[in-house]
């Protein structure tokens, strides 16, 4: 298994178990590394979901009380766990990178740092288990992907927002059922 995309880089691989693996060996690393509890570390992404083509980095999604607090103590500790938080700026989220080495040019795995059980994480897991029990979405949500690696092999951001509609479509059929 290889893990691990450069700056800007898109690239998909078939679905691979060992991301499952990949995944379990970092959430032990965290469970002794800081304080976080194992129900508030999840795998999530496009790794996480059955028979899909997917980036080579693990998306871990990490939920706690409240992201406003001081979080210095939590990220020095998942800097024991060779994680360093990026620059992104998003709302109500936090990233944090894992890299191949110390050149920091090909990351492995993204954690998600949010509030637990608020938005982002609810819309996150649901997500996940929405494609991994549906098959249809699971294969228009790959095609979409494919579609987009077909053209172009660099450009994160058009690809995230590429996909961006068919989450959105996702989302919002989850809160039409919930409303009806």
């Amino acid at each position: 298994m290889h893990l691990g995309l450069k700056r800007n880089e898109v690239r998909l691989l078939p679905h691979d178990q060992a991301w499952k693996n990949a995944f379990e060996e970092v959430k032990e690393s965290l469970l002794k590394h800081t304080s976080l509890k194992e129900y508030q570390i999840e795998h999530v992404g496009s790794t996480a979901i059955k028979e899909v083509k997917a980036k080579p980095i693990i998306d871990i999604l990490v939920g706690i009380e409240s992201i406003d607090d001081d979080i210095s103590l939590l990220e020095k500790d998942l800097r024991t766990c060779d994680f360093y938080r990026l620059r992104v700026e998003r709302p109500n989220e936090i990233v944090f990178a894992k890299f191949t080495d110390e050149s920091f040019e090909s990351k492995t795995h993204y954690i998600h740092l949010t509030k637990y059980r608020e938005r982002i994480w609810n819309d996150l897991i649901y997500f996940r288990n929405h494609l991994n029990t549906n098959e249809a979405a699971r294969k228009e949500y790959e095609q979409i992907k494919l579609e987009f690696v077909r053209r172009k092999r660099e450009g994160i951001k058009e690809y995230t927002d590429l996909k961006e509609a068919f989450v959105t479509k996702v989302l919002n059929d989850r809160n039409d059922d919930v409303e009806a």
